[in-house]
């Protein structure tokens, strides 16, 4: 039986950014996405322990996406690079930051 495609909403992906972001603890980056739906997630890797909230705080990179691409990265139906040249990733600061994303989706 294949398995379902859920689609994970802001409270169950801060939370699982939060569990992955804690096997990962020298992420050393800070990351925002914002979603068009409304929405926040920041991840604050240069904190000790390294952090993930809800807060609209300054980041060395910012993401602006829908929860549904969000979900599509996840799911591997699509990688960050084609979501970014189609449009569907619009990316403000530190593109090397961004890079450090492929380490929690």
């Amino acid at each position: 039986m294949a398995e379902e495609k859920k689609e994970y909403d802001l409270a169950e992906i801060t939370a699982g950014f939060r569990q992955r972001v804690a096997e990962r603890p020298n992420l050393d980056v800070r990351i925002k996405f914002i979603f068009d739906e409304g929405g926040i997630i920041f991840i604050d890797g240069k904190s000790s322990p390294a952090q993930v909230s809800n807060d609209d705080l300054p980041a060395d990179v910012t993401l602006k996406l829908s929860l549904a691409t969000l979900n599509q990265l996840h799911r591997k139906e699509t990688n960050a690079m084609a979501a970014y040249m189609s449009g569907k990733v619009k990316l403000e600061g530190d593109m090397m930051a961004a890079m450090k994303l492929g380490q929690l989706l």
